[in-house]
């Protein structure tokens, strides 16, 4: 997995539209300590698939920052529609990692297609299973 390329998004997603989206909270935000820095570095990403009731995140863009964070944190958060949840991440590889990849290109469809199309090995997508997810924090009711 050493090998495995990424493919950096472009300046206006980096420095305009993901913070955007992370304030806005219309996408799920992975929320991971820094690999280096030990400090929480949030990122905007697809919704986890979910693949014979387990939840999966992969990244379409191959060994990404938020990617190494992960691999060395072990752990994160995922906060979604204004829920939180942590949970502990697995890297799986073979035919579990083969039928999230399945899921989640069946799921987004075109958004990501560039992406596989630039990188097609299911070995330059790490996939990672999500365990042990528990509510942090949720959304207050309106009205109360």
């Amino acid at each position: 997995m050493a090998g495995t390329p990424y493919l950096r998004p472009g300046t206006i997603m980096r420095s305009l539209i993901g913070p955007i989206m992370i304030r806005t909270g219309r996408v799920p935000v992975l929320t991971v300590e820094g690999r280096v820095s030990g400090q929480p570095r949030s990122v905007p990403i697809g919704a986890p698939v979910e693949v014979d009731g387990h939840k999966y995140l992969l990244s379409a863009r191959g060994k990404t920052h938020w990617i190494l964070n992960l691999r060395a944190a072990g752990c994160g958060r995922l906060r979604t529609r204004g829920v939180t949840e942590s949970f502990r991440a697995v890297e799986v590889l073979g035919d579990e990692r083969d039928r999230a990849i399945a899921t989640y290109r069946a799921t987004y469809g075109k958004r990501f297609e560039k992406a596989f199309e630039k990188l097609p090995n299911a070995a330059d997508h790490p996939t990672f299973r999500l365990e042990e997810m528990a509510v942090v924090s949720a959304p207050k009711e309106l009205g109360r």
